[in-house]
């Protein structure tokens, strides 16, 4: 059904998008949805724009500003659908113009536009009354010799492509910055103009910057060559407290000694082992990983150190072990403190005396294998505990290296993350936008007790439940929001423009309003305080009383009703 707007038809009120804004001071901060924003002068743009011009000439210029201005318009098309799901595909579309008004950028007066989502045709024309970059253009560069609004024809390029699903392209037919009287623009499918092709030219990289990336990834290549050569290839990061790990490993790695990697759950300790493995002379070798924890204690000997025929029931034919599979190489053995008394002294003979002995042979076997150890728990209280033989843990403990937790490099974060949505992209066949900017910053203050393999699930599932060319928010990431958001007062624009201070009394509001809104009964909110508290305070009705401002018998009568004590 084809729908044409009228001139006498109106814009609905600002305030859907004005709601949209907060401006959060104390930290430096203004959001727009879930994006960060800047308030910048036009000047510093009209600065910024005279050097490119200068520099890289017109076309030049040109297309990097609109693609600038592509890449805005793409976020504003997300955020408009989002906002008004309920309201004609017209006032759907609206929104852009007065998006495009609401950050200043310029005053936005349709004149015609017919959109049919069912045919897929689409045909406007709308007056830019004011645009800055007229503006810039007067006080900077003087009149153009053509039209000179790039950054904001890419915006509603950008914005009515995805906004119908399929290619749109608006192109400036009058523009005061270049001497005429009034800034028009006409839009309608790129198959509908005669030089699409070379307009469409304008939205792909810069040649200049093609040749550079070309090279940059020809010396990439080059260099991933030669480190794996080397074996320097340590995973992802470039935090201080991971370039400390690197070097160590990197001092390690040319030798035969002894690795034993520490670190929680998934910290990458088999992406380390792998490295040390790279480095070392054996890169040519066999690199085998053994989880010690995944197999069966009764399994374990055979599993690592081979079994002959016969041994026990069940073993119908001779086979070789890990070890004997490592030969000349490295064998990884992750989660080693779940070795059985018996596998542990096998090992400890294969490390004294580079030999070992299959289950129910009595034939020895010279192995040349280095080990790399790994656990997640500590070595030390194992051998207190009785778990572990001392003499094989300082065999294993030559050179220990602590792998930090994700919460300890967080600089390393957003490169994670841009490696498991480059990965999850082609898995699952789509292209997001990328994380938000309030998700990423959800991401940076997170505790993170996964780690990287918390990460890289957080990831897929914000990557599966984001459509194309959608920004992947914070509820895309986590089912519920992982920690209370500090409580910081927040500027708002209200009705009538007016920056307001955000009141403890409307968080609370909200808090409650999403409470009930999610129909979350007062017996969940209850037992969930309980049983956060109870965590706090380590499982000590005492110290959780203290947290819920309850008497210690009266938490203790809700904790024994709800089921919650007996638990603990």
């Amino acid at each position: 059904m084809a729908i044409t707007y009228k001139p006498q038809l109106q814009y609905l009120d600002f305030q859907d998008l004005t709601e949209q804004i907060r401006f959060q001071s104390t930290e430096g901060k203004i959001w727009f949805g879930e994006q960060r924003m800047l308030l910048m002068q036009v000047s510093a743009m009209a600065a910024f724009r005279r050097e490119m011009v200068n520099t890289m000439g017109i076309e030049r210029a040109k297309g990097f500003l609109l693609r600038l201005g592509y890449q805005s318009g793409l976020k504003d098309a997300e955020l408009a659908r989002k906002l008004r799901p309920q309201c004609s595909e017209l006032d759907i579309f609206l929104a852009g113009p007065q998006l495009h008004s609401l950050k200043g950028m310029v005053k936005v007066v349709p004149m015609e536009i017919d959109i049919d989502h069912d045919s897929g045709s689409f045909y406007g024309e709308l007056e830019w009354v004011d645009s800055f970059e007229v503006d810039i253009c007067q006080t900077e560069l003087g009149q153009m010799d053509e039209p000179a609004c790039w950054s904001l024809l890419g915006y509603a390029c950008a914005y009515t492509s995805s906004f119908m699903g399929r290619e749109i392209i608006f192109r400036e037919v009058s523009c005061r910055g270049c001497g005429d009287e009034k800034c028009m623009i006409v839009g309608k499918p790129a198959e509908e103009w005669e030089d699409a092709a070379e307009f469409s030219q304008y939205f792909k990289a810069d040649t200049i910057i093609e040749e550079l990336y070309d090279l940059q990834s020809q010396v990439s290549s080059l260099r991933s060559s030669l480190e794996k050569q080397e074996g320097q290839y340590y995973g992802i990061g470039q935090s201080a407290s991971y370039n400390k790990v690197c070097k160590m490993i990197d001092k390690a790695a040319l030798g035969k000694v002894s690795v034993l990697l520490l670190g929680e759950t998934g910290v990458g300790k088999e992406v380390i082992a792998r490295s040390v493995h790279l480095r070392s002379e054996r890169a040519e070798q066999p690199f085998i990983a053994v989880n010690c924890a995944a197999i069966p204690p009764d399994l374990i000997e055979a599993e690592l150190f081979g079994v002959e025929k016969g041994a026990y029931t069940g073993a119908n034919q001779s086979r070789p072990g890990r070890f004997e599979r490592a030969n000349t190489g490295t064998i990884f053995l992750d989660e080693v403190v779940e070795l059985t008394p018996r596998a542990q002294a096998t090992l400890l003979r294969v490390l004294q005396e580079g030999e070992l002995e299959r289950v129910g042979d009595n034939r020895t076997r010279a192995v040349d294998v280095r080990v790399i150890a790994a656990t997640n728990e500590s070595l030390e209280k194992a051998v207190e505990d009785g778990r572990f033989r001392s003499d094989l843990f300082y065999r294993l403990n030559v050179f220990p290296v602590k792998i930090p937790p994700l919460r300890q490099r967080l600089e390393d974060l957003p490169l994670l993350a841009e490696h498991f949505l480059n990965k999850f992209h082609s898995e699952y066949n789509k292209r997001t936008l990328g994380l938000s900017d309030k998700a990423l910053e959800l991401c940076l203050h997170y505790h993170w007790p996964g780690n990287i393999r918390e990460l890289e699930n957080v990831i897929e599932r914000g990557v599966i439940l984001t459509d194309n060319n959608e920004s992947i928010s914070r509820e895309s990431l986590f089912a519920g929001i992982p920690e209370p958001q500090p409580n910081q007062p927040q500027g708002v624009v209200d009705s009538h423009g007016q920056l307001v201070e955000k009141t403890s009394e409307t968080s609370r509001g909200d808090w409650a309003s999403q409470i009930l809104g999610n129909g979350i009964s007062l017996d969940d909110v209850e037992e969930t305080l309980m049983r956060r508290a109870m965590e706090e305070a380590n499982q000590n009705v005492s110290g959780a009383a203290r947290i819920l401002g309850l008497t210690r018998p009266a938490l203790a009568y809700r904790l024994k009703k709800s089921g919650i004590l007996a638990e603990s």
